[in-house]
């Protein structure tokens, strides 16, 4: 009876321990020691926007579109005294209801004579819209300028092969966990990290995607940090606490 129990109790052990660590695996690692503040609240020194559009209100980034200043075609802010190779990014975002946001990284400023303005990007985006509803939420990853589209969605493990397709091997987060993580009309925090060809978002601490990016063509491995204002109807997006730090 004794051994009975034991092995009862070794069992119930093993899988606490089982499950407490796969619950730590979807909570963001703590902050980084050095980690460097990019907005410092006051000014847009060491970013590049459409001067109509950008702007510092409260101590926030503040980009905005209205009916008398449209932006021409999806328009960026973007950081210009660093790059995003393998990173740990975190910040803070809220957004109107209207219209969707991103945070572009691994990204390519483009300045050739077919683009609409001059701060266009195309690369990795972090979707931002202010809605708790999957699919169309905050946190998927988008290829702006590119063919793959919403390339890892929210809740989803993605491996992008070789062969340029791409294979679901695992689910993070369900609709409902998301619903109740998510903060509507409110701040949200992000955290991204990637490091060679793998990338993981964050919201409010948990982790909500986790993307391997093997294309032999489309995968990115370095390039410029930026954030987006959406043409079409009028917005308004908001980011604080910007911080990022080079990891090897």
């Amino acid at each position: 009876m004794q051994r009975l129990f034991n092995f009862a109790l070794c069992l119930s052990l093993s899988f606490t321990s089982a499950v407490s660590a796969d619950d730590a695996s979807k909570q963001a690692p703590a902050e980084t020691e050095g980690m460097r503040r990019i907005f410092k609240g006051k000014d847009l020194s060491g970013w590049d926007g459409d001067p109509r559009l950008w702007s510092v209100k409260d101590g926030v980034i503040h980009g905005e579109t209205t009916e008398e200043n449209r932006a021409n075609g999806n328009t960026f802010l973007i950081w210009k005294d660093g790059k995003t190779s393998d990173f740990e990014l975190r910040l803070s975002f809220r957004v109107s209801s209207e219209n969707n946001s991103g945070i572009q990284y691994r990204s390519t400023h483009i300045t050739d004579d077919k683009v609409r303005n001059k701060w266009v990007v195309r690369g990795y985006q972090h979707e931002i819209r202010n809605s708790n509803k999957l699919p169309s939420v905050a946190g998927f990853i988008y290829e702006e300028g590119g063919k793959r589209g919403r390339m890892c969605l929210v809740g989803q493990q993605a491996v992008w092969g070789a062969d340029g397709k791409q294979q679901i091997v695992g689910s993070l987060i369900t609709d409902e966990e998301f619903a109740s993580l998510f903060k509507v009309d409110a701040w949200n925090d992000v955290v991204i990290i990637a490091k060679g060809h793998n990338i993981r978002h964050y919201l409010n601490g948990r982790l909500i995607l986790d993307c391997t990016d093997n294309h032999p063509e489309a995968a990115r491995l370095d390039g410029v940090l930026a954030l987006q204002l959406h043409a079409g109807v009028p917005m308004w997006a908001e980011f604080k606490d910007i911080r990022i730090k080079d990891v090897k």
